[in-house]
């Protein structure tokens, strides 16, 4: 991969440097199951899990290791 290098005036030294610019690929979802994530998953029991555990951080009142908080949100 080659990267693309920028050249701009450092603000600390007044000179001119070099500063890498994006150093990853763009990618793009492919496929036509993209985001049917109800369509993968089985039964009502499985889906309805799947959101409890998506979203256990908001609105559950178990709290383990450093998520714990000391006064509830």
């Amino acid at each position: 991969m080659e990267y693309k290098v920028e050249k701009k005036e450092s603000v600390a030294y007044g000179k001119e440097v070099e500063i890498l610019g994006d150093t990853y690929e763009d990618g793009v979802p492919e496929g036509e199951e993209l985001g049917r994530w109800r369509q993968k998953l089985g039964s009502r029991a499985d889906k309805l899990k799947y959101l409890e555990t998506g979203e256990r951080y908001w609105f559950s009142k178990d709290w383990y290791g450093s998520e714990k908080r000391k006064t509830p949100a």
